[in-house]
C-alpha cells in the first residue's frame, strides 16, 4: 500500500469511527435532506418563477438517495433520468454542483458491479459532452462527474485492500495458533519421552536390583550392599534428571536451553549401573558430536539398555558409537532371546522403540530395531547425521 493510500485509509478509518454506531440510512436520509435542499433553493431562487411540477423534477432527483446503498445503479438510473427530464424542461434551474448526482455517481463507482460501473462512466462522458452546449461547461460536467467517479474508486480500492489485509491478518492469525499448538504438542512430546526414559530405566534397574538383594543378602552380605547401594544410586539419578525436567514447566518463560541436555560423556555412569544389575556392558563410544545429537544418542543408548534389562533375557550387550560417513552411529546388540516375528513378518515393537525412532527423527536421522542375525538376540540401530 502507497503512502497516500495509507493516509486515505486512515481518514476513513477516523471518519467511520466517528460516525461508528450511527445507522448509515439515517445518514443517507439527512444527505438526501440536504441535496434536496440545495436543489429546490437553486429552483427557488431562479427567474423563471417557476411552477410546482419544476419542484417536483428537482426532488425527483434527490428522492432516491436513501436506497444509494441498497441499489446503487438504480439509484443513479433515476437521478440521471429525473436530471435529464428537468435539464430539458428548465435547464436554468439546473445546479452548479448536482450534489444528488455526485453521491449517485460516487456510490456507483464504491459499491456497484463491474459493468455497471463501466456502463455508467461511459454514459457519463457521452452525455456531458453531447448534452452541454459550451466547451467550459462541458468541462466542468466531466470533471464533477468523472471526479466523483475516481473517488468513488479509490474508496473501493481501498476497501479491498483493507478486506486483503484483514484476510491476511486472519491467516497470520490462524497459522499463529496453528503454530502454537503444534509447539505445545512437541513439547508436552518430548517431556513424556523423557519422563519415559529416565522412569522406565531408573525403576527397571531398581526392580530387578530389589529382587537379586534379598536373595544374597545371607549368601553375600557385601554384594546385597552393593546391591542396594545400586538401587539408591539409580532413584538418586531419576530425581535430578526429572527435576531438570520438571524446572522446564516451573520456570516462566523456560526455553529449549533448560531441557535436560545428557551428554555421552555421561554413558559410562549409565553404563555401570547396568552391570550392577549382573548384565555384562561392553561400551565403545569413538565419536561424540553436537549436543543435540549427544543427547539423542544418550537417551537411545538409555532406552535400549532398559529394554534389555527388562526384556531380553541376555547376558551381555555391545554399546558402540561411531562415525559413519557424516553421521554418528549407535548400535546396540544384545545376546537374548530376541522376540518373535508376526506372521505378516512385520515387527514394531513397544511405546520405548517408538520413542527411539522419534528421537532419531528429531534430529533428521532414523532408527532401526529388531531380531539379530538368524533371530537371534536383538538390535537396536540409529543413524544421527553430525550436520555441517
Amino acid at each position: 500500500m502507497s503512502r497516500w493510500q495509507a493516509r486515505a485509509a486512515g481518514f476513513g478509518e477516523r471518519v467511520q469511527a466517528r460516525f461508528a454506531g450511527v445507522n448509515p440510512y439515517v445518514l443517507d436520509v439527512l444527505l438526501a435532506v440536504a441535496s434536496l435542499g440545495v436543489a429546490l433553493w437553486t429552483v427557488w431562487h431562479d427567474e423563471g418563477g417557476w411552477s410546482w411540477w419544476v419542484y417536483a423534477l428537482a426532488a425527483g432527483t434527490v428522492l432516491p438517495l436513501p436506497w444509494r446503498r441498497r441499489a446503487p445503479f438504480t439509484v443513479f438510473a433515476l437521478n440521471g433520468l429525473a436530471s435529464v427530464l428537468l435539464s430539458l424542461a428548465a435547464h436554468s434551474v439546473m445546479p452548479q454542483l448536482p450534489l444528488a448526482s455526485v453521491v449517485a455517481i460516487y456510490t456507483v463507482a464504491d459499491r456497484g458491479r463491474e459493468w455497471q460501473r463501466w456502463l455508467m462512466l461511459a454514459l457519463l462522458v457521452w452525455g456531458n459532452v453531447a448534452g452541454t452546449k459550451s466547451v467550459n461547461g462541458a468541462l466542468f460536467s466531466l470533471l464533477t462527474s468523472v471526479g466523483a467517479f475516481v473517488f468513488g474508486s479509490v474508496v473501493r480500492e481501498l476497501r479491498r485492500l483493507a478486506r486483503v489485509q484483514a484476510g491476511r491478518a486472519e491467516e497470520v492469525g490462524r497459522r499463529a495458533a496453528s503454530d502454537a499448538a503444534r509447539a505445545v504438542a512437541e513439547e508436552r512430546a518430548r517431556i513424556a519421552r523423557e519422563m519415559h526414559d529416565i522412569l522406565a530405566h531408573a525403576v527397571s534397574l531398581m526392580v530387578i536390583q530389589a529382587e537379586a538383594g534379598p536373595v544374597v543378602v545371607r549368601s553375600d552380605p557385601d554384594r546385597a550392599i552393593r546391591t542396594f547401594d545400586t538401587i539408591a544410586d539409580s532413584g538418586r539419578d531419576a530425581m535430578v534428571q526429572l527435576r531438570r525436567v520438571l524446572g522446564v514447566l516451573k520456570e516462566q518463560g523456560a526455553g529449549p536451553e533448560l531441557a535436560p541436555q545428557p551428554t555421552l560423556a555421561e554413558l559410562p555412569a549409565v553404563v555401570e549401573r547396568v552391570r550392577e544389575s549382573g548384565l555384562r556392558v561392553d561400551l565403545t563410544v569413538q565419536e561424540y558430536g553436537p549436543a543435540d545429537v549427544q543427547a539423542a544418542a544418550y537417551r537411545i543408548v538409555q532406552e535400549a539398555l532398559t529394554n534389555t534389562v527388562k526384556h531380553s533375557g541376555a547376558t551381555r550387550v555391545a554399546v558402540r558409537v561411531a562415525k559413519v560417513r557424516e553421521a554418528l552411529e549407535v548400535v546396540v546388540e544384545d545376546d537374548g532371546l530376541g522376540v518373535p516375528v508376526s506372521v505378516t513378518g512385520v515387527w514394531s515393537g513397544g511405546r520405548g522403540l517408538v520413542g527411539i525412532r522419534e528421537r532419531a527423527a528429531a534430529c533428521g536421522g532414523r532408527a532401526e530395531a529388531g531380531p539379530g542375525p538368524d533371530g537371534r538376540g536383538f538390535v537396536v540401530t540409529a543413524t544421527l547425521p553430525l550436520g555441517s
